[in-house]
């Protein structure tokens, strides 16, 4: 886009988009309010207004910009995610039932208080430290200045830790007058997705929220899990008590909880509570009001939904028959034993139809994006809300288990070696007679509301020559269709997204989640992995390093070896000498993986031998772009 032409602004819906609208309006069941009383159920109070904001006084968290959020939808937001994004968007303390509190409306997620004999077991405490925090304050506010005995983590997700430490301090937990409760694997699953693959995922998770979309009718209406995620300080605390086993019984200041693990469901490591005392259960997050996502847009490692299914049955199994309330870390909760079960059992078919289906169809020659289109929810599944795509949805679900059982490649030998997106872009515009072709017919199909068919050929023409300013105008005209149209939240984030990237330019990525608590939470090998996918291959095809690293507080040795382009790493002992040793405490060493010589000596650890192994290692690292393409090339 040129600098001087001035970014168009949003567009009205157009006749195909309005027409889909009300064929939404008289196919769903709108009629049924249970949802909305179930939501507003138990309000104690509300944080007035509700902007919570960091040290230095940036707003990191402003529920009141969905304030629009009312009345009939408009043209503009697919009616059922303009339901969705009403109930989502309820704010406040809520009883639950007495003895356990919820704050909504606060973050992505729900923090969930139960009351003790003294103080309060705190579950999933927000994303940010400053949205945690106000949380607490406004919890105590109404129930009372009691002390925080234990926080719980159902899962490995930064919604649900990474607010930790604006409810509690590493100095309380060390004490041991504060517990903190995880799933097995939590720590790894934890660092390791923040880390890894974190600058990827970062960038795209600013399209699946909508970082940059102005809230309003024509912009951000939420994402279907929550409304969007806070911007504040991404904390961390390591456990104190790791839970492993289905059955397992734990009991803090009076409370009474039972553990279930769900390992590989909607996280790696992930847990159910159910708190005998109350007749409820924790869903963390396999069971919300939503169709979940079996693989991420922002990017993740694909879901089990066999096992997802799995363990709600067992969940029904083990607590169904005195179970009287079902809450989770999203949403609102269930309240009564049939009710509860139903719900359960809803959410579990919803995830063994989608994979026992797509098995079916699949092993009948079927294509990840044939069965896509040709899947059919049962009418039962289709007409309850709890299992709409709002969050994940049926199309890229079916997708992801396709790719968990059969990989990227569909057999088709025509996609077994196809060109780069741009140089596909280029031979489609030759045999368009060049990119005005290609943009007619865009704006041909745009005009026809074929907007999917718009949507690849003007990409095509994006892709074939990015500065071309029509070819840009229809693709973000046609995003912007696409999402005004998607019952999925995060569908409409990133096809929003990419028409105000289209138009304005690009916005990064605006949360980060690699903060110093998680890095610091990074085992030995968990650096000397971050170092190693930093390597810039050919680059270091012709170079050798050899470095030991002694950490002392482990009281153990690796050996850092570069070759062939390849960092790998042992403990053995090694027979060849090393040209560097680095010794220090774990806490310091993810300072290894900035390869600076600089920033390795600020942070304690000692270096002997050749620091010159260090400037040849800074040579040959790449680290991730924040700022990628992902709508031209």
């Amino acid at each position: 886009m040129s600098s001087s032409q001035a970014p168009k602004r949003p567009q009205p819906a157009s006749p195909t988009i309005v027409a889909q609208q009300q064929e939404v309006r008289d196919r769903l069941p709108f009629s049924d309010t249970q949802d909305f009383e179930d939501a507003t159920r138990g309000l104690i109070g509300r944080r007035d207004p509700n902007a919570v904001t960091n040290e230095a006084g940036t707003v990191v968290w402003d529920n009141s910009t969905y304030d629009f959020l009312k009345g009939e939808s408009p043209d503009t937001v697919n009616p059922s995610l303009w339901r969705q994004s009403q109930l989502v968007a309820l704010e406040g303390l809520f009883e639950v039932t007495p003895g356990i509190y919820q704050v909504r409306g606060f973050d992505l997620s729900n923090v969930t208080f139960i009351e003790g004999d003294e103080g309060i077991v705190v579950i999933d405490p927000l994303l940010s430290a400053e949205t945690a925090a106000a949380a607490l304050e406004l919890y105590r506010e109404h129930r009372g200045d009691r002390p925080v005995k234990a926080i719980l983590y159902t899962h490995s997700h930064v919604d649900h830790f990474g607010g930790v430490k604006g409810m509690v301090s590493e100095e309380e937990v060390a004490s041991g007058a504060v517990e903190i409760i995880a799933p097995e694997g939590f720590v790894e699953h934890a660092v390791s997705e923040n880390v890894y693959a974190g600058v990827a995922m970062g960038r795209r998770a600013g399209y699946m929220y909508g970082a940059a979309l102005e809230r309003g009718p024509r912009g951000g209406v939420g994402a279907g899990l929550g409304q969007t995620t806070s911007t504040g300080q991404v904390t961390l605390i390591a456990p104190t008590c790791t839970i492993s086993t289905t059955g397992h019984e734990e009991v803090v200041d009076g409370v009474r909880m039972v553990f279930q693990m769900a390992p590989g469901t909607e996280a790696p490591s992930e847990m159910l509570i159910y708190f005998p005392d109350f007749k409820a259960l924790c869903a963390a997050e396999d069971a919300t009001h939503t169709l979940h996502n079996l693989l991420t847009l922002r990017g993740a490692v694909v879901r089990d939904p066999h096992a997802w299914s799995f363990y709600l049955t067992q969940t029904i199994d083990m607590f169904g028959d005195d179970l009287e309330l079902v809450f989770a870390s999203h949403h609102w909760p269930t309240w009564g034993q049939e009710r509860s079960v139903e719900y359960l059992g809803l959410q579990r078919d919803l995830y063994a139809y989608l994979h026992d289906q797509t098995l079916r169809m699949l092993n009948s020659g079927l294509t990840g994006s044939e069965i896509a289109e040709e899947i059919e929810l049962p009418p039962i599944l289709e007409n309850t809300w709890n299992a709409r795509g709002y969050y994940g949805s049926v199309s890229h679900n079916v997708k992801a288990i396709y790719q968990r059982y059969m990989g990227w490649f569909d057999g088709n030998p025509a996609h077994l070696w196809e060109h780069t997106p741009v140089q596909r872009a280029k031979r489609y515009a030759r045999l368009a007679g060049g990119v005005d072709g290609l943009v007619a017919n865009a704006k041909e199909a745009f005009d026809a509301g074929d907007y999917r068919w718009a949507a690849e050929i003007g990409n095509h023409a994006v892709f074939a020559e990015p500065d071309h300013a029509a070819a840009r105008e229809v693709l973000a005209d046609t995003y912007e269709q696409l999402g005004y149209g998607s019952e999925n939240g995060t569908w409409r984030d990133f096809y929003l997204s990419g028409a105000v990237e289209l138009r304005e330019g690009k916005f990064g990525t605006p949360t980060k989640t690699d903060s110093p608590d998680v890095v610091r939470q990074l085992t030995p090998e968990m650096v000397f992995d971050a170092l190693a996918i930093q390597i810039n291959g050919p680059k270091a095809w012709d170079e050798k390093i050899l470095i030991d690293v002694v950490v002392t507080d482990l009281d153990v040795q690796y050996r850092l070896r570069l070759a062939n382009g390849v960092l790998t790493y042992s403990a053995a002992p090694q027979r060849e000498p090393a040209e560097l040793k680095i010794t220090g405490n774990k806490s310091a060493l993810p300072a290894l993986a900035t390869g600076s010589k600089e920033v390795i000596l600020a942070s304690g650890l000692e270096l002997s031998g050749d620091t010159d192994a260090l400037v040849r290692l800074n040579a040959v690292l790449e680290s991730g772009d924040s700022d990628f393409n992902i709508v031209t090339p």
